[in-house]
Parts: C-alpha cells; sequence; structure tokens
C-alpha cells in the first residue's frame, strides 16, 4: 500500500488523529471475532499482543521479536538462552538445552555443546543431538526433507557463522564455524528446537505441524490456534526445569496491531495484560487502577538507510543533516515520556557506547548547513520514499511518531513519502533488501533492532558479505574498514578486550551517521492488578511461567 501521509502542524494532533481512528465498536468485534469473553477460570491470562497475527507456530518465529517472545521461548527452547529472572541487571546468556559449550583451544574454529540430558519434546519423543542436526538441516539444507521455507526465511540469517555441524554421541554435538567467531553462542539462542518425531507423525507436513506443534518448552499449544484471532497455551507439567513449570492454568495470546484496541480490550476486562499501550492513556489507566509496567531493555528505533547507488544516504552531509533535524525530546513527549532519546545507536550508558565525536542534538540551523553544503536548498529538495509499518513487535506507535519525523526533516529540505505496510510485510522487505523489487525504491526503512548481542545487535546489519540473500544488510553497505572492527570482534574472545573492540565499532556507527538513530523503548505494558509475579527483564524476551493471576 503506497500512502503518503500528511503532515501536520502541530505535535499533539499526531496522537490525536490516531486515537480518534478505532472505536471501542471496533474493539468489540475484533474481541468477539477472537471467541474472548470476560469470564474465564482463575488462572487464565489473556494478553493483547502489537501483533497482527499468531506468530508461526513451527518453530522459527516470525512477526519479530515478539514473535519468539510469545511463540519461541514459550513453546521451544534454544541450546543457549537468557538469564530473564532480573530486572535490575542486563541478560546475560545462560545454559538451556546445552548445559555448556566451548570453543577448541587449538582451533578456534570448533564448539563443543554438551546437552540436557532426559529432556522431552512434548510428543514424548527425547531430544538428542540427532534432534539438533535435524532441527539444523531444517534451516540450512535445502534438499533435507524436512527443510522449511518459511522456517528458514527466520532461522538462516541468525546463524551465518555455521559452516557444518554433527553428532559426536547422543548428547555431545560439534559446531564448526566459516571462521573464528566468539558470537557464535548468540547467534544460537535464536535456534528453536521442534520435534523430528511430531513431523514425522503429522506426515511429514509443516502446515500441519503449525496445529500440531512439538516443542521442549515450558508452554504446549495443544488446542490448535485461529489466524489472527487466538492462540491459547498450556502449562508442559513434565519441562525439564521444575521451577520454570507455569503456574497459570492457560495462557491465551490475542493480535491487536492498533493501540488504543488493546487499551480499550483491558478497560472493559476483555485481556488481562496488554502490550505498548497507547501512552496519551497511561495516566488514565493509572488513575483507573491499572499497572504500568517498564523496564530499560536493549532495543533501539531507527531508520536503517540504503546505500545503494542514488540513495540520498550515501552521503553523510545528509545523514548528518537528518540526525540533527529529529527533536528527539519533543518526541519523547508525544510518546508519554516512555522512550529514551537515542544519544547513539546503543543507548546512553551502554558497555559499547564509547565516546562518539558527533553528537546527536537537535540543531536545526547546522542540519540546513550541511544540506547546503550537500546541493540542497530551498529549490532543490530531497524527495525519498521509506518504508514504514503500521505496528509491530518492538516498532512502539510507529505511525504517530514518523509522521512526526515526517514534519521535522521537511524543515530541513527532506521530503519523505511512506510506504505503509503490515509488520510482518516490513519484515519480510527487510530481508530482502532494498535492491529487491519489494522495497518499491524506497531508501530506508524503519525498523526497530534487537541489540542485545555483537553480531544481532551490529555486525549483521553492516558486514559487507551479509548482504542480501547471504544476510540481513538492508542497505548493501560495505566499508572494509568496518569490516576488519567486526573480524576482531569475532577473534576477541576474552569479553573485557572484545567490549574495546564493540566501542569501536559503536563510535564508526555514530560518527558516520550510519542510521537515522531516534529512540530507545521502555518496553511498556499495562496490566491488571490481579497479575502477579511478573518480573520484567532487561530483555526483549519475558518468562511467563513465574506469573499467577488472583480470581
Amino acid at each position: 500500500m503506497n500512502q503518503a501521509l500528511g503532515l501536520l502542524s502541530q505535535r499533539g494532533s499526531i496522537l490525536r488523529k490516531f486515537r480518534k481512528s478505532i472505536m471501542v465498536g471496533a474493539t468489540a468485534i475484533a474481541l468477539a471475532a477472537a471467541g474472548v469473553g470476560t469470564a474465564f477460570a482463575a488462572g487464565t491470562l489473556r494478553i493483547g499482543m502489537t501483533a497482527s497475527d499468531i506468530p508461526l507456530t513451527t518453530g522459527q518465529t516470525d512477526q519479530g521479536g515478539e514473535g519468539q517472545r510469545f511463540m519461541g521461548y514459550t513453546v521451544y527452547d534454544s541450546l543457549v538462552e537468557w538469564d530473564l529472572t532480573s530486572a535490575v541487571k542486563p541478560s546475560a546468556l545462560v545454559p538451556g538445552l546445552a548445559v555448556s559449550w566451548a570453543v577448541d583451544a587449538n582451533d578456534k574454529t570448533k564448539w563443543t555443546f554438551k546437552l540436557r540430558d532426559g529432556v522431552k519434546f512434548h510428543d514424548g519423543s527425547a531430544f538428542t543431538a540427532d534432534a539438533v542436526i535435524w532441527n539444523l538441516d531444517k534451516l540450512l539444507k535445502q534438499d533435507a526433507p524436512q527443510f522449511d521455507k518459511r522456517q528458514a526465511a527466520q532461522g538462516k540469517s541468525r546463524i551465518p557463522a555455521v559452516a557444518s555441524y554433527k553428532a559426536i554421541d547422543p548428547l555431545t554435538v560439534e559446531i564448526t564455524t566459516k571462521t573464528p567467531d566468539a558470537t557464535l553462542p548468540y547467534q544460537l539462542s535464536w535456534i528453536l528446537m521442534s520435534s523430528p518425531a511430531n513431523w514425522e507423525t503429522q506426515g511429514k507436513n509443516w502446515d500441519a505441524v503449525a496445529q500440531k506443534p512439538s516443542g521442549t518448552g515450558p508452554w504446549k499449544l495443544e488446542s490448535g490456534f485461529t489466524p489472527r484471532e487466538r492462540a491459547e497455551l498450556t502449562p508442559n507439567k513434565n519441562y525439564w526445569d521444575p521451577a520454570r513449570v507455569p503456574k497459570l492454568d492457560k495462557l491465551i495470546l490475542i493480535p491487536l496491531p492498533e493501540p488504543n484496541t488493546r487499551v480499550a480490550a483491558l478497560r472493559s476486562g476483555q485481556v488481562d495484560w496488554i502490550e505498548a499501550p497507547a501512552p496519551d492513556s497511561v495516566a488514565s489507566l493509572k488513575e483507573a487502577g491499572f499497572t504500568i509496567v517498564t523496564n530499560s531493555y536493549p532495543h533501539n528505533w531507527t531508520w536503517h538507510f540504503s546505500r545503494v547507488e542514488g540513495s540520498p544516504w550515501n552521503d553523510i552531509r545528509v545523514r548528518k543533516a537528518a540526525n540533527l533535524a529529529v527533536d528527539r525530546d519533543g518526541l519523547n513527549e508525544l510518546l508519554g515520556g516512555l522512550s529514551i532519546p537515542a544519544q547513539g545507536f546503543m543507548p546512553p550508558g551502554h558497555q559499547w557506547f564509547g565516546n562518539p565525536t558527533f553528537k546527536l542534538s537537535y540543531n536545526v540551523e547546522e542540519a540546513k548547513k550541511l544540506m547546503a553544503e550537500a546541493g540542497y536548498g530551498p529549490d532543490k529538495r530531497i524527495k525519498t520514499k521509506v518504508i514504514i509499518s503500521s505496528s509491530g513487535s518492538g516498532q512502539m506507535l510507529p505511525l504517530a511518531m514518523n509522521e512526526y519525523i515526517q514534519q521535522t526533516l521537511a524543515e530541513i529540505g527532506i521530503d519523505i513519502e511512506y510506504e505503509v505496510a503490515d509488520w510482518n510485510t516490513v519484515i519480510n522487505i527487510w530481508r530482502a533488501g532494498a535492491k529487491d523489487p519489494s522495497a518499491k525504491g524506497a531508501t530506508a526503512i524503519n525498523y526497530s533492532y534487537f541489540i542485545q548481542d555483537p553480531f544481532t545487535g551490529l555486525i549483521r546489519h553492516l558486514q559487507c558479505n551479509l548482504a542480501p540473500p547471504a544476510g540481513t544488510n538492508w542497505g548493501y553497505y560495505c566499508d572494509p574498514e568496518m569490516d576488519a572492527l567486526f573480524e576482531k570482534v569475532r577473534n576477541t574472545f576474552d569479553p573485557v578486550e572484545q567490549d574495546k573492540v564493540l566501542q569501536q565499532v559503536h563510535e564508526k556507527y555514530v560518527n558516520e551517521a550510519l542510521f537515522l538513530m531516534v529512540t530507545h523503548d521502555v518496553n511498556p505494558r499495562a496490566m491488571s492488578t490481579k497479575v502477579k509475579g511478573f518480573v520484567q527483564a532487561q530483555n526483549w524476551f519475558q518468562d511467563f511461567s513465574q506469573i499467577t493471576l488472583d480470581p
């Protein structure tokens, strides 16, 4: 859909426009279609997601980080996972289906993963080294019977380091990387294990598996799901970690992509918890007795620039001008204070922030000066297209926020036309790259990024050989100096020394204004006071196993 969002003269009118766009009646219709009423047994938690559809249920989820949050680490496990137990410290990697991992001291391309003994898939079959090989094949080996194009689209780009793999014994897997790569454990945290036996039982048909999936995770999806309406998860009472057997009777996921629809559903008691409430609703929700939970977490909200021939963003003066034209404090006001204005690609105070010399201040006059130096002015404006989503995981309030940015960039001579699509479509365009016809000539894409680990947060966006289809370097950026820094990160296995290299990477990100760096989310959630036991980790992902719901 090709839409041009008009400029608004007043900041407040942006949110008023969107607040009026969805009536409460639409909420009732959407929830009635999902079969959501108000009478549920105690212990049933109903969550209104920002996604427009139920995430892919077969293992490797779609719908971005929210898909992994609600249909990934619930139904499935990975070899390496995140510690989600604390709200006061950043998450670190912890053992999952692998109890340990180590790189060979003599050959830094070889890693050994020792697997957890006694783990069963939901269908009762055993988790073994052969299951790990089977799951890697389903993503990486196109001639494997179980290869799944949909899951490969989500998982292959997550593990570009992997060259080969083999089972050493039933509880040991060896993975060989293409070159030494200290980021491999982070990469593998994205890869979820589904049951080979269940795939066989379902007629070797992934569409059938989608209705009856089988992972090893703390939750089961036993009653199937209704696309765009609801999915019901129930506890896996035999989960391998007794401390994480869910306390709830049921977890119901409901796609509600429009923020005011989510708020209305919470107010009416049709859901108990919503992701990303509309900022202008937060004060009244608090007054009405609802709980608002926020926390810093590894997230940024950016425009990823195209660097293909003809893109206006190839000029560093234009990139810097755009970054100086964004009133981040004004945007934070628009968001009701539910953001951290960007000072770089990483949030201020991050261990990889370093000391960049380019400061992301709001300076329209300096921005206009840079535009003039680049050859632009009142009689020669930049006109270009940017891809944005209508909602989605980590996207915050993309329509209102992008309309605000459209207004501020127009002040310095950059006229933006928006190509608006649903979140999953935007993800597909992002994976396809700026040169793909699906981008429709756009020179930037608005994307919220998971910036929790070196590969996912920094390397995958800009490494030369990770341009599509090999990876997610959407804009086809290529700089040998940056690649050399990335190689140094991979070869630095000492965490303290690796942090120093990552600071250099981040300084280059900022000093060369490689993205339009706008803000960092604080992951707001609104919920009924009946919800107990939730700890909001400093992470994109969360643990729902400790939650209870008062009658």
